[in-house]
C-alpha cells in the first residue's frame, strides 16, 4: 500500500511528449536505473499514427515493476510518440545507465507482428545504448525469433519468451559480475563469439505473484490528449491473462506460449481501482488474447465491480465458441463490456478447418446474435489469403460479414510468423521478404491463388460492400420507425448514395485482377 501512495504522489504533471519519465524509490537514487525502453514508434506505422488511438507498453511496464519490487531503480523512455530512434540518446544522456533494456510490450498484437519499421528501430537503440557503454538487453517477440541477429547487431542478451524473472537472474549476475550466465534459463547471448542458448524458462503460472504494472513511469497526459482528440474519449490497456491454449496453426506464441494462465479478478479490480485514481479513464481494453476463459471468472469480475459500484467500458478479444457458453455474455454485459473481437476469420468452414481454428460457422452466427441481444458489439477479426481458399470461400466470407453485419470488422491476409505451422509450409517462399514494413502494408508473402494485387483490392471492396449493407440497414430502420432513428442512423442511412456506387468500382476493379 505504501508503494501506491508514492505512485500517486510521484505521478503527474504534463510532460512534453517523448520525454523519458523516471521513478525511483528514494533509498535508489544514488545508484543509476536500468533503462527501459520499447522499440514501437507510432509515426513509423502511418495506419496506426492515423488512428491515433496508441497504448501504453503494458509489458514493458510489468517488466520495470517487477526490478522496482526487487530493489532495483527503474526508468522509462517510451517512444510511442518519437519520431526518431536516436531521441533515446538524451534519455541515455539523462540517467547514465549501466544498463538498458529493449522489452517490447508483448500484449501488444502490434509488437507480435514483428514489423521491419520497429526492427531497425530496435537496431538503432541498440547501436547507441552501446556506444554509450551499456550493457544491452532485448526481450521481444521478433528477438525470440531472430536472437542471432540481434545479437550481431550488438545486443549483449536476448531474452527468450516471458521475461522478468529472467531479467531480474541476468541484472543480479551482471551486477555481482558472477557472469555465469548459462545457468540463467530462457537466454541467448554470445560465447567465444558463437550464439548460446540456455534451456527455455516456463512460463509463470501465479500471475498475482507480479506487481501492478509501473504505471507511474508513462506520460499519461500524452496518451489522454491523443485518445481525446482522435476519438473523444480516454482508453487505456490492461492484462488479466496471459497466453492460449487453442491451436490456430498460423498464431506464434513466442512470449507466453500455450498455457493460460489469469490473474485473480479481486487483483483486476484493485489495479483498475488504482490506475483510475491515477489517471482517469472512460475505457478499458482488455489486451488478452482471449479474456475470461477460465469458468467463473467473468461472473465473479462482474459482481467485484458491481460492488465496488466502479463502472467503465471495455473490449475484449473472444472466441465464438466461448461466447456461446452459457451465461457468458451476460455476464459481460454485467461487468459493462462494451465491444467483443472475436476470431471470425472466414465464412467457410473448409477454412477454418484447415487453420485449426476449432470453431464453427454456426458458432460464430449464435455467438453475434447472443452478443447483440446483449446491447454488445460484436466485431470480426477476418483474414483472406489463407493457402487453399478459392474465390467461393472468399464470397463465403463477405456474405457472412453483410448477413451478419458485425459492429467493426479488422481485416488482414494471411502473415506466417516464425515457429507456426503455417509459416513452415510456406517459409522457403519468404526468402526475400518475412516480414511487413508496417501495419498496414497487406502484401501477401507467398503464391496463392492470386496476385497481391487482388488482396490489397479485396480488402477495399469488403469495406465498401460491409459500408453499403450497414447505410441499407439504417434506411430500412428509417423507413419502417422514423421516429426511432438517431442522428447518426440518418446519416448512416444517407451514406449509401456514396457507398453504393464505390462498392459497385471496387467489385468491377477485384474482378479485372481475378485473372
Amino acid at each position: 500500500m505504501v508503494i501506491l501512495l508514492l505512485f500517486k504522489k510521484e505521478a503527474g504533471g504534463n510532460l512534453p511528449s517523448c520525454h523519458p519519465v523516471a521513478y525511483m524509490m528514494n533509498t535508489m537514487r544514488s545508484n543509476p536505473p536500468v533503462l527501459f525502453s520499447h522499440s514501437y514508434f507510432l509515426q513509423l506505422d502511418p495506419k496506426q499514427l492515423a488512428a491515433a488511438q496508441p497504448y501504453p507498453p503494458l509489458g514493458t511496464l510489468y517488466a520495470a515493476a517487477y526490478l522496482r519490487a526487487n530493489g532495483l531503480p527503474a526508468a522509462l523512455f517510451d517512444t510511442m510518440f518519437c519520431k526518431d530512434p536516436v531521441a533515446v540518446t538524451a534519455a541515455l544522456e539523462e540517467h547514465q545507465p549501466d544498463i538498458f533494456v529493449l522489452y517490447d510490450d508483448g500484449f501488444n498484437y502490434l509488437t507480435k507482428m514483428c514489423l521491419t519499421n520497429m526492427r531497425e528501430a530496435a537496431f538503432t537503440m541498440i547501436r547507441i545504448a552501446k556506444q554509450k557503454g551499456c550493457t544491452v538487453i532485448v526481450c521481444s517477440s521478433d528477438a525470440t525469433d531472430h536472437f542471432q541477429e540481434y545479437l550481431q547487431k550488438g545486443a549483449d542478451f536476448i531474452i527468450i519468451g516471458e521475461g522478468e524473472i529472467t531479467l531480474l537472474e541476468l541484472i543480479t549476475s551482471i551486477n555481482k559480475r558472477t557472469n555465469d550466465f548459462k545457468t540463467i534459463k530462457g537466454l541467448a547471448f554470445l560465447q567465444e563469439g558463437q550464439p548460446l542458448k540456455t534451456p527455455p524458462r516456463p512460463v509463470l503460472r501465479n500471475l498475482n505473484s507480479l506487481p501492478i504494472a509501473a504505471w507511474d513511469l508513462v506520460d499519461m497526459q500524452q496518451y489522454r490528449t491523443t485518445w481525446i482528440q482522435s476519438s473523444g474519449y480516454f482508453s487505456l490497456n490492461m492484462g488479466t491473462t496471459r497466453g492460449c491454449p487453442y491451436k490456430c496453426n498460423w498464431c506464434a506464441k513466442p512470449i507466453y506460449g500455450n498455457r493460460y494462465n489469469a490473474r485473480s479478478p479481486q487483483q483486476v479490480v484493485a489495479e483498475l481501482t488504482y490506475l483510475y485514481h491515477l489517471s482517469p479513464f472512460d475505457h478499458i481494453w482488455f489486451c488478452d488474447d482471449i479474456f475470461g476463459l477460465k469458468p467463473g471468472w467473468v461472473e465473479e469480475f462482474a459482481v467485484l465491480l458491481q460492488q465496488a459500484d466502479f463502472r467503465f467500458r471495455f473490449k475484449i478479444q473472444s472466441r465464438a465458441d466461448l461466447l456461446t457458453n452459457p451465461g457468458y455474455v451476460q455476464a459481460l454485459a454485467a461487468a459493462g463490456c462494451e465491444n467483443v473481437w472475436m476470431g471470425a476469420e472466414s465464412g467457410s468452414q473448409k477454412v477454418l478447418d484447415a487453420m485449426d481454428k476449432g470453431i464453427t460457422i454456426q458458432e460464430i452466427h449464435t455467438a453475434t446474435q447472443l452478443l447483440k441481444e446483449n446491447k454488445i458489439h460484436p466485431s470480426f477479426f477476418i483474414q483472406f489469403g489463407y493457402p487453399g481458399e478459392t474465390r467461393s470461400d472468399i464470397d463465403l466470407t463477405i456474405n457472412m460479414i453483410n448477413r451478419l453485419l458485425p459492429y467493426e470488422i479488422g481485416i488482414s491476409v494471411s502473415y506466417p510468423l516464425p515457429g507456426t505451422p503455417f509459416y513452415e509450409k510456406v517459409k522457403e517462399q519468404l526468402k526475400q521478404k518475412a516480414n511487413w514494413t508496417d501495419s498496414d502494408e497487406l502484401r501477401l508473402m507467398f503464391s496463392n491463388t492470386y496476385k497481391p494485387a487482388f488482396y490489397r483490392q479485396l480488402h477495399r471492396y469488403v469495406h465498401k460492400s460491409y459500408r453499403k449493407h450497414l447505410a441499407l440497414q439504417s434506411l430500412t430502420q428509417l423507413l419502417k420507425h422514423p421516429a426511432r432513428i438517431s442522428r447518426q442512423g440518418i446519416r448512416k442511412a444517407a451514406s449509401l448514395a456514396w457507398y453504393l456506387p464505390a462498392a459497385l468500382i471496387a467489385r468491377k476493379k477485384l474482378q479485372s485482377l481475378q485473372a
